[in-house]
């Protein structure tokens, strides 16, 4: 599995933060703060399952403002979803209109799309904080030029398989490995990868 997000129109022109002694990690760190500060920025998000795959997820693109609105939408096939996240407070829009999370996530079985959104706004982590998230769960982290990357410890790319992929009656991920790289702009993110790999057996 392949995350590639790549940030917006909105301007990211901040001066440099980056102490000539910070460490790789405090730098990306130090970005992603920097991008939190921000009055709003947009991101774009683009997931590849791999070749095996049987479903083919479409772009997924975010806005979100300090201490306000994030808004999310969705798409897969011909159907585009959106959400909208206030704090612990989600709507979710669907083909019958708008709904409470609650409302979107109650019921049915098999595949719901809205209750999926519901979901995953009501685990969302906007670029910034899932950064840090990524940057605490690596190994080490080093440059290259206005890149950092590295490689995940092994629990934290089973952390994060098991976060995104869960499923009831399955059991935890194994031989889980994964790496991330973030781009770094004047002292402020501008982009960032992570690839995540594992194996699961479902039951049933």
């Amino acid at each position: 599995m392949k995350r590639n997000v790549l940030f917006g129109s909105i301007a990211l022109l901040a001066g440099s933060l980056i102490a000539a002694d910070s460490t790789p990690k405090e730098d990306v760190i130090a970005a992603a703060k920097k991008l939190a500060e921000k009055a709003n920025y947009s991101w774009k998000l683009t997931l590849d399952l791999g070749p095996n795959s049987q479903f083919t997820p479409g772009p997924t693109e975010g806005k979100t403002e300090k201490d306000g609105y994030t808004w999310l939408s969705v798409s897969f096939n011909d159907n585009t979803t959106i959400g909208l996240k206030k704090g612990s407070k989600v709507a979710i829009k669907t083909d019958e209109g708008w709904q409470s999370g609650e409302e979107a996530g109650a019921g049915g079985e098999g595949f719901n799309a809205g209750r999926f959104m519901a979901m995953r706004m009501q685990n969302l982590k906007v670029p910034a904080a899932e950064v840090e998230d990524l940057v605490s769960k690596a190994k080490a982290i080093k440059k290259d030029g206005e890149a950092y990357s590295g490689d995940l410890t092994e629990e934290g790319a089973k952390m994060l398989l098991a976060s995104g992929f869960g499923r009831r009656g399955g059991a935890p991920p194994t031989n889980t490995k994964g790496s991330v790289k973030f781009w770094v702009k004047d002292g402020m993110l501008t982009k960032y990868e992570s690839k995540l790999s594992g194996k699961r057996e479902i039951n049933g």
